[in-house]
């Protein structure tokens, strides 16, 4: 081990709101054009990469087993949109996906889209999304990334020519829109500062994009906006959310030189979504205090929310997720006790069913459904000790057929050598918060095993029990895995997530800490085998951990970790800062900013001791700014009073995302896999 860990000089700033002054000696590290800052940043690395030396070998070797788990010349399944059957595959040792289509048949030709290997080759990093396909199916939009901030520019390519137009439109979210006349295109632009998707312009081809017409600009900056088509391609839309409100405008897609109408006003806290079938929009909603969502009905006429007649009503257990509309059936998608249901229902009311599943713990939902005449519902299934599967199943005759299972490649994997279960542990408050486990049927559950311990709990994201190939390389050394189903997630419906927000956040800090004691008491394992990891806002969570129960972990990963909450949070400039504050709060009013500060990692550093900690980050980051782990670290290094491991590592060409290739990424898991395992003398 080197002792000597770097030291980042303290520049004292004062930052003051509502009588409180609070001294950041780190406040400097915010600029990463400033070669010091740099020079900070790689010295970190340096002292991480000749820490964590002796596993480099044991590195390599497990990047080489979670590859070999990976079938590498493998291809999505087909879907059919207007006349093509469209793929997505990856060739061997190639490290980005090819996109292609087939006219009619799978037996035709394949005409390559995108081969993503060739152009991704002059850059470190790259991202292509958004491709859209104009309806004539001659042309095709689409959106690249070679910085990782998620600012993309849009290009054209004319897919029997294979041409990619000169144009080139920047600083957008990726996608774009088509109108039914294969000429004009709706797109949506970002705040070059603060990259809030604030703009909706239209383009049409032959025209320079200077002269592009701008149609729509959201200029309440708690909200985003964006457009997309129905699924019936009858109409246009333009949405705009904050975290607590949507509102939509329409605009019939053969009009695009018309104006869009306002759907139904946005009144605050008044959220909805649209789905268009037949002469009727289906609005999914929590009006009237539907706070499980309900689904209404009503005439694409006169759309505005006083016109809206129920159809599914609201239910006070079961939280109402989605619908899916075909033209003799929909699909309702729904969670109930944290389980994914979906229900099917012919439009005439003469039938309506659930799909059967049996286990105790599982993952299910909708897949690419385009077609809208067609009696085929495509879903996925997993578990977390069972593979993903692409299911289509016959909402008539009621027969499925598995069209694809994720190949487990290697030659050990056996489904059946793995356990997963569901548990239930009590929070200090009395309430029952759920975890789902995974373990290989060999591990023993006697208190000597070692755990980690995943969450995230924000924002409503509900983070499923999935299937993890990657993840096999723990179970298979002993582990037990567990995720935390916390509240500031939606698992248990949306006032799971209602009672982990503003006010109420830290029951999301101590349902993790209770989760860990409940485990820890039930003999699953001990603190000197508990781990814990969680990404972005779940970084959140694990810097408010290991400042209330450090001693609780052995080893902590924080990803990308949003840790400085009250700094940002006043700083309006940063990307997201001014969106969120219907879920954290808005730190200008004095109780939010009181409440912040108690819980905020960065600001609640003391003189203690602390677990072992790998912090991660990328210096591109738009969604947590690198200096928010860098800050913390450095003062971590400050003040704990420990000799355990504490170790910053920044990814100084990548964003919040890590690395774009899927083999690249890996290695990020490898360093964050052996770390842990280090720690816990596996690593031969």
């Amino acid at each position: 081990m080197i002792t000597k860990a770097p030291k980042a000089k303290k520049s004292p700033k004062e930052l003051g709101i509502h009588g409180d002054v609070r001294i950041d000696n780190y406040y400097w590290l915010n600029n990463r054009e400033d070669q010091e800052v740099i020079d900070y940043l790689d010295s970190e690395n340096a002292y991480y990469i000749e820490n964590t030396a002796h596993t480099k070998a044991f590195q390599e070797e497990l990047f080489q087993e979670m590859k070999s788990r990976i079938k590498e010349d493998d291809e999505s399944v087909p879907y059919k949109r207007n006349g093509y059957f469209y793929i997505t595959r990856f060739e061997k040792s190639k490290e980005y996906p090819i996109y292609s289509r087939k006219k009619e048949s799978l037996d035709a030709k394949e005409e390559v889209m995108f081969n993503c290997n060739e152009l991704a080759k002059a850059n470190d990093y790259f991202n292509l999304r958004g491709v859209s396909i104009s309806p004539n199916n001659q042309l095709a939009s689409f959106g690249t990334d070679t910085v990782s901030r998620r600012q993309y520019h849009i290009q054209i390519k004319n897919l029997t020519t294979g041409d990619i137009y000169p144009d080139k439109i920047e600083n957008t979210t990726g996608s774009a829109v088509w109108a039914a006349d294969n000429k004009t295109f709706f797109y949506t632009k970002k705040d070059p500062v603060t990259l809030r998707s604030d703009k909706i312009y239209k383009h049409r081809l032959g025209t320079s994009v200077e002269q592009d017409e701008l149609v729509f600009h959201e200029e309440d900056d708690t909200y985003n906006t964006f457009v997309y088509k129905t699924k019936s391609k009858k109409y246009l839309v333009i949405g705009s959310s904050s975290t607590l409100t949507t509102e939509y405008q329409i605009l019939r897609a053969d009009n695009p030189e018309g104006k869009f109408k306002i759907f139904s006003p946005r009144t605050k806290g008044l959220e909805y979504s649209i789905s268009h079938y037949d002469d009727s929009f289906y609005v999914l909603t929590n009006k009237n205090d539907a706070i499980n969502f309900k689904l209404m009905v009503v005439d694409e006429e006169r759309t505005s929310h006083e016109n809206w007649k129920e159809f599914i009503p609201h239910r006070k257990n079961v939280l109402l997720e989605d619908i899916e509309i075909f033209k003799d059936y929909y699909v309702l998608f729904e969670r109930e006790l944290g389980l994914n249901k979906m229900k099917i229902v012919r439009w005439d009311g003469s039938e309506s069913y659930y799909l059967p599943f049996e286990s105790e713990t599982y993952v299910a939902g909708g897949m690419t459904n385009v077609d809208f005449d067609t009696e085929t519902l495509r879903y996925f299934y997993n578990a977390m000790s069972s593979p993903y599967a692409i299911i289509d199943f016959s909402m008539r005759t009621k027969d499925k057929k598995i069209l694809k299972e994720q190949e487990v490649l290697g030659g050990k994997f056996r489904k059946e050598n793995y356990k997963s279960e569901r548990i239930w542990a009590v929070a200090r408050d009395g309430v029952k918060v759920p975890v789902s486990l995974v373990y290989h049927k060999d591990t023993k559950l006697d208190g000597t095993s070692p755990l980690l311990q995943y969450a995230y709990g924000s924002y409503g994201a509900t983070i499923d029990p999935y299937f993890s190939t990657v993840r096999l390389s723990l179970l298979d050394r002993g582990f037990v895995y567990a995720i935390a189903h916390v509240r500031g997630g939606e698992y248990l419906g949306r006032p799971w997530y209602e009672d982990g927000k503003l006010l109420t956040k830290k029951n999301t800090f101590t349902d993790f800490v209770d989760v860990s004691k409940h485990l820890i008491a039930e003999n699953y394992t001990t603190s000197e085998h508990l781990y814990a990891m969680g990404g972005s806002a779940g970084g959140l969570l694990m810097g408010a951990v290991v400042n209330m129960a450090p001693k609780l972990y052995n080893g902590v990963v924080a990803q990308v970790p949003f840790v400085d909450v009250v700094t940002t949070m006043l700083d309006d400039s940063i990307p997201l800062t001014t969106g969120e504050y219907d879920e954290w709060g808005n730190p200008h009013k004095k109780e939010y900013y009181d409440y912040m500060k108690s819980y905020s990692p960065y600001d609640n550093v003391e003189a203690k001791e602390y677990p072992n900690m790998l912090v991660t980050t990328g210096l591109h980051d738009s969604q947590v700014q690198y200096w928010e782990p860098a800050k913390w670290v450095a003062k971590l290094r400050e003040y704990k009073t420990d000799t355990k491991q504490l170790f910053l590592y920044t990814n100084m060409e990548a964003g919040h995302g890590g690395a774009s290739g899927r083999f690249e990424a890996l290695k990020e898991t490898v360093k964050e896999y052996a770390f842990i395992l280090d720690l816990e003398g596996k690593i031969r």
